[in-house]
């Protein structure tokens, strides 16, 4: 291999973010034309660029509304793009979530409704139950962001206190014809998790939501304990009949993003093992684990021989304990380093493919052998600035920062080793 190893990298990024766009693969998917109207609606980081792809494969008239992270909008035609925030919701959300439920809200049996959903779609959807406020919305999802909750489990609250989230949506579109295209973002790729499910069925219950709650020890409004207590929140089960006939679709997954990012590195001759697509946990034990793995390769040639890179991929999460500028695969990285010790012949990569990891308009870092050793150099202590939480501080003044502005797609994180014992 004569590719530098953060080339290598970086390419191996790059492919797995470009896998994941909506022009590459939501040409397959697309349904029949129907009868009558079309639809289309969505919510997520990717779903005005899923929308505008929707517009050049799709032969007919079209019209519609799609809620898109700021700065994630892509033009269209005949369906409306509204910006709003992301992780914590605002009012532009909530007012396109009330527009979306209206717009579907008087269809015939004939219409056809595409959904495209991404992730993020679930604080660009944030419409409370009747009583609850966008500030109580706000409060919750902080501390869930907080407390070190997973995506799963954070879903599985905001579901039963939304009156869009967990089959709502789709309840609200019958009697027409729903066709979900989904964007994976979540570990196992449940449609359930994907934006909270706006347009599927929700197993989970009013009690699943009130024992994460008090799991993590958050505090509740009276008015938000009484809705899960009382099973007010319930959200659309299985087997509604008013969900009868949908279809749903994952037109892009983790799973497919590393298989893109392996063939890279296979291409140059670096064997690629993919550990996994679905990995969750504390960022900082992720990385310690993962060094672990590293240092079996390279010292014991064992399960792997080097060259080789291992690839996974998921959403860990991170407890704020620091007032640092986080990132939850910068702190992954920041913990990987300090485990691996400076240990020669091994780089990494770790980055959110929606480019941006936590609040910062960054997708991740790269780690290289000499990482530490220049950390010193600045008078920057790695564990410090892992004890505060500060990934982004620490790669951003050793230059490292991996920037890609929007990526318009969004499949998870993405996180690559590349061990290399000769180099």
């Amino acid at each position: 291999m004569t590719i530098p190893p953060e080339n290598l990298l970086r390419q191996m990024f790059d492919a797995a973010i470009a896998s994941a766009q909506a022009d590459v693969c939501i040409a397959q998917f697309l349904p029949d034309r129907p009868r009558g109207r079309v639809v289309v609606i969505g919510a997520g980081k990717a779903s005005a660029a899923m929308a505008s792809a929707l517009e050049r494969h799709w032969q007919g008239p079209l019209e519609g509304l799609v809620v898109t992270r700021y700065g994630y909008s892509v033009r269209c035609e005949s369906i409306e793009i509204v910006e709003a925030a992301h992780p914590v919701p605002d009012e532009a959300g909530l007012q396109a979530a009330r527009r979306i439920l209206d717009l579907v809200g008087q269809l015939s049996a004939d219409d056809l409704v595409i959904c495209l959903i991404s992730g993020g779609g679930s604080a660009l959807l944030p419409l409370p139950l009747d009583g609850l406020t966008l500030a109580d919305k706000q409060a919750i999802n902080r501390a869930l962001l907080a407390c070190g909750a997973s995506i799963s489990e954070m879903n599985c609250v905001r579901r039963h206190l939304s009156a869009i989230k967990g089959g709502r949506l789709a309840a609200a579109c019958h009697p027409a014809r729903l066709v979900n295209l989904l964007i994976s973002d979540v570990p196992g790729d449940d449609p359930i998790d994907i934006a909270s499910g706006p347009t599927v069925p929700d197993p989970t219950s009013c009690a699943d939501a009130l024992a994460i709650i008090d799991r993590y020890q958050i505090s509740l409004p009276a008015l938000v304990r009484e809705i899960l207590e009382s099973g007010r929140g319930e959200t659309v089960k299985p087997g509604d009949s008013r969900l009868a006939g949908h279809e749903t679709h994952l037109i892009a997954t983790p799973q497919k993003a590393l298989e893109a990012a392996a063939a890279v590195a296979q291409r140059v001759g670096v064997a690629a093992h993919i550990l996994g697509d679905s990995i969750e946990g504390e960022a900082r034990d992720v990385g310690k684990v993962m060094a672990g793995i590293a240092l079996q390769v390279a010292v014991r040639r064992m399960p792997f021989k080097p060259p080789c890179v291992l690839l996974s991929g998921g959403e860990t999460t991170v407890t704020l304990r620091g007032r640092g500028r986080g990132g939850r695969n910068v702190e992954f990285l920041l913990s990987l380093a300090i485990a691996l010790k400076g240990v020669a012949g091994i780089h990494a990569i770790a980055g959110d493919t929606d480019g941006v990891d936590g609040v910062e308009e960054i997708a991740g870092a790269l780690l290289t052998p000499d990482t530490l050793e220049r950390a010193w150099a600045r008078g920057i202590n790695p564990a410090d600035a892992l004890a505060n939480n500060d990934g982004h501080g620490f790669f951003d003044a050793l230059g490292d920062s991996v920037r890609t502005g929007p990526t318009l797609t969004n499949v998870n994180d993405f996180r690559a080793v590349f061990i290399d014992v000769r180099g």
